[in-house]
């Protein structure tokens, strides 16, 4: 058990008994624990295969490669249009979790030897356009241009989808004024 992790759950806000909950589950199928990007995750042999992650309105264990999993009991949700990869098992409390165990287990371990086997995620490698005002600023400043060339290309492409979403010009500048200083950063957009 990750002393960063028991961090966390004891000063979590929200869904702590959901997430002892989930983490006995996990740790019962033999995954090591780490806390990454905020949030308990959970590897074998160094290959992420599981993320704990609380919202709002529920809660969720993230498969890195559900996007390639059977789900033969349709819990898997696809997190945005957009994702490729990852996909999300919900929970709304404790006794959820505890009515799904069985079913979480074989999920992990199906997820386990997805990659086991070296199976990928085929990623759709769909051109995302630049759009003209972020082209503009990525002319006037090299600088920008290389930071946003540094980035993952995940993290490029959600930054110009996200530019690229408004319909009126004002309103993309704006959203590519605030997003600058990250970028110039190296941070994606939810870093």
């Amino acid at each position: 058990m990750n002393q960063k992790v028991d961090k966390h759950i004891q000063e979590a806000k929200q869904w702590k008994d959901e997430m002892n909950t989930l983490r006995t589950i996990i740790l019962d199928c033999q995954l090591e624990e780490d806390f990454k990007w905020g949030k308990p995750c959970y590897a074998s042999n160094g290959k992420n295969i599981v993320l704990i992650q609380g919202f709002k309105e529920y809660f969720a264990l993230l498969f890195f490669k559900g996007g390639i999993m059977k789900d033969s009991h349709q819990l898997l949700v696809k997190m945005g249009e957009n994702t490729q990869a990852g996909r999300q098992m919900r929970f709304e409390n404790v006794q959820d979790i505890l009515n799904k165990k069985d079913i979480i287990k074989d999920y992990i371990f199906e997820a386990l030897k997805i990659e086991e086997r070296g199976e990928k995620v085929e990623i759709k490698k769909e051109a995302t356009a630049i759009p003209e005002e972020f082209q503009i600023k990525l002319d006037e400043n090299p600088t920008l241009k290389s930071a946003f060339e540094s980035l993952t290309a995940g993290r490029q492409r959600a930054y110009l989808i996200h530019f690229s979403a408004p319909k009126q010009s004002k309103t993309r500048e704006s959203r590519i004024e605030k997003y600058i200083p990250n970028i110039l950063d190296g941070k994606g957009m939810n870093d």
